[in-house]
């Protein structure tokens, strides 16, 4: 056993919050305006600028309410079917079960962690509306065959980017495929705005929703034209995203680097997570497999890392989402066999942009001492 007594906890994750994002708040603080107003508005257009090709955005108070109203503003509901993986953070399908629609679960990718087109073809029924990928861990999902599929269907598709800031298919940002996309902007998402989310919209019609629905049904104050929820964001959270707009892509080079170190250092002892061909990854999770291993094991692995060699990480996800309590409903008897593999193997290790070569070196040599260990 490694003698940790003078290390320090290597975090699996670590905001970055600077003198510039102190700095917003204070002026948002000065100006007496702290609801949604100008800071909102600049941020919307400045994060369409940045990140998605200039398409609409719409700010937001968090990335679930984001998944939300998108799917509200593209007309879900009550009698349809969304089509999502199960492998990821339930809010994907809470989402639509708070619509009153169905999530419906289909299998993964072994490589990326993201929806199998061919699973989701057979998962397709005439009440299927929409499918909803999500871009796992940073890697975009396969947006060619996944549209593919949608066209062949008839259904639309819509895109969960909640952890892909910056991430490219084809050359193309993620986030401006689908009817709508979503990105959380939570604390420890690659970059945040303390609490929020951003809907990039195809069109006028999805954003004018959105903005509708996020402020009680109204664009003018006391003319509520639909029902609508409180989902706006403030002007302090939009400061705050504004100032780590202007970081977020020296941070996701970073990772990058960090990442690539990693594959280099650990592709012996772990399978680590390829990058396929026209796709840019930017690792919100730097995720690898100990193949072949239980549920128990890989734990085993983590606590070892955690415990004796002080190497936070982290298990995304250990219990996929139909096998929830509060989601098992809408899949009884649902069999999702690399899903269930990846819940079983996955551990997620530091590649934030914080870390120290030195960091790196300690995670690198800390993995090979517990794997060859066989814990």
């Amino acid at each position: 056993m490694t003698d940790t007594t003078e290390l320090a906890m290597i975090p699996a994750a670590k905001p970055i919050i600077g003198e510039e994002e102190r700095a917003a708040v204070d002026r948002v603080m000065r100006s007496g305006m702290v609801a949604q107003g100008p800071e909102v508005a600049a941020f919307e257009r400045e994060f369409a600028e940045v990140l998605v090709g200039g398409r609409t955005c719409v700010a937001v108070n968090s990335g679930t309410s984001g998944l939300h109203l998108g799917l509200l503003a593209a007309g879900i509901g009550a009698g349809d079917e969304v089509i999502v993986p199960s492998f990821t953070f339930a809010a994907t399908a809470n989402s639509v079960a708070l619509t009153g629609a169905t999530p419906v679960f289909a299998d993964i990718s072994e490589d990326t962690f993201n929806l199998d087109p061919e699973s989701v073809r057979a998962a397709v029924t005439d009440r299927t509306a929409a499918v909803m990928p999500v871009h796992l861990y940073g890697h975009p999902a396969d947006l060619d065959a996944l549209g593919a599929v949608a066209a062949e269907a008839g259904i639309a598709l819509f895109e969960d980017a909640a952890q892909a800031h910056g991430a490219t298919y084809g050359g193309a940002p993620v986030g401006s495929f689908g009817v709508f996309g979503m990105f959380s902007l939570y604390p420890t998402k690659n970059m945040t705005s303390g609490e929020g989310g951003m809907v990039s919209c195809a069109d006028e019609e999805i954003a004018r929703g959105v903005r509708l629905l996020r402020n009680q049904g109204m664009e003018k104050q006391y003319a509520n034209e639909v029902v609508g929820l409180n989902n706006r964001m403030t002007d302090i959270h939009a400061a705050i995203g504004r100032a780590q707009l202007g970081k977020v892509g020296a941070w996701t080079a970073q990772r990058q680097a960090n990442a690539a170190w990693l594959d280099a250092a650990l592709g012996d002892v772990v399978v680590v997570p390829p990058v396929r061909q026209g796709c840019t990854h930017v690792y919100h999770q730097y995720t690898v497999r100990v193949a072949g291993a239980s549920g128990a094991e890989r734990d085993r692995v983590v606590t070892a890392l955690r415990e004796e060699h002080k190497v936070g990480c982290g298990v995304y996800y250990p219990t996929p989402n139909h096998e929830l309590v509060s989601l098992a409903r809408f899949a009884p008897e649902r069999e999702l066999p690399v899903t269930a593999r990846a819940a079983a193997e996955v551990i997620s290790l530091p590649v934030h942009p914080s870390l120290s070569q030195g960091d790196l070196e300690r995670v690198a040599a800390a993995v090979h001492a517990v794997l060859g260990a066989g814990a």
